[in-house]
């Protein structure tokens, strides 16, 4: 599975019943809801991390990518548009992408 295929089964499933699907029950909660989720599965997948927890780690990053993108969705952000960023910005350092970047 490639993550254009996770992208399209979260399209997919964002028009189901929330009954039905979790992924639609989670939209159908917010962006505020979805980003919270992703952000809980992002510390577990840090704390795996950390742990050295090989098998742990693979679960959760599958975990956090498939709620990065049901975060995404629920803005109307597509994995091309995130895929057209990454496009922009490569062959440009780091360093320098992030010094560009408006200061907080």
């Amino acid at each position: 599975m490639t993550l254009d295929d996770l992208a399209r089964i979260i399209a997919v499933r964002a028009q189901a019943a929330p009954d039905e699907s979790w992924t639609a029950k989670l939209l159908a909660k917010g962006p505020e809801k979805c980003a919270e989720k992703f952000g809980e599965e992002a510390v577990e997948a840090i704390i795996e991390a950390v742990k050295g927890d090989r098998a742990r780690l693979t679960s959760e990053a599958a975990d956090v990518l498939f709620h990065l993108l049901v975060m995404l969705q629920s803005r109307g952000v597509t994995l091309d548009d995130v895929m057209a960023e990454l496009a922009r910005r490569q062959g440009t350092s780091g360093l320098s992408e992030k010094a560009s970047r408006p200061k907080d």
